[in-house]
């Protein structure tokens, strides 16, 4: 059966929400998913329980675009998830409803620009690659003194250094040493 969820957020703990409750308990949404957060945080607990919980032919309705995405990029990967996962998505201030022909339009278009911000990005990697590498620059992790590293280990070992001791005698990070020393360890299974 599908169902109707409504999302609510405003951005400070003084903002009040009753608002756009009010207008998503008008419109018939069934259960309200609501927070006090800003829109500049990645994890956002309610909308995540929410993605979590919807399912093909549910429909998520908001108040306004402005109150699910933190970004353009954003917004159009949170809609891009909920129509992957045939989920219709309904604004009530824009009036935007993906079950219209207009929305599937939109919908189209959102993808569209998805993919071009994606192919930018690649594009920006790409070139920042090439210029690194005019320079004499390869890229990736900088080779290890092996010398420094088999040092490292054996303090390690001894049981008689702490790992800011060894980190600070060597240059070699932990994270680094223990790689180290797990892919040893494997080597003599």
């Amino acid at each position: 059966m599908a169902y109707m969820y409504g999302y609510a957020r405003v951005s400070t703990k003084s903002q009040e929400l009753h608002r756009q409750l009010d207008q998503l308990t008008e419109y018939g949404c069934q259960q309200i998913f609501s927070e006090k957060i800003t829109g500049t945080k990645k994890h956002r607990p309610e909308l995540d329980k929410l993605k979590s919980i919807v399912k093909s032919g549910d429909t998520v309705v908001i108040e306004s675009w402005s109150r699910l995405g933190r970004s353009t990029l954003d917004l159009i990967e949170l809609v891009n998830f909920f129509q992957e996962n045939k989920v219709e998505v309904i604004s009530l201030k824009e009036n935007f409803d993906t079950t219209t022909p207009q929305g599937k339009l939109m919908m189209v278009l959102f993808q569209a620009f998805a993919e071009f911000e994606r192919d930018l990005t690649v594009q920006r990697i790409n070139e920042g690659i090439k210029a690194a590498r005019a320079r004499g620059r390869v890229g990736g992790r900088p080779r290890v003194n092996e010398e420094k590293l088999e040092l490292a280990c054996q303090m390690y070992d001894s049981q008689e250094y702490s790992l800011k001791k060894i980190r600070d005698t060597t240059g070699i990070s932990t994270p680094t040493m223990y790689r180290y020393l797990k892919a040893r360890k494997e080597r003599h299974l």
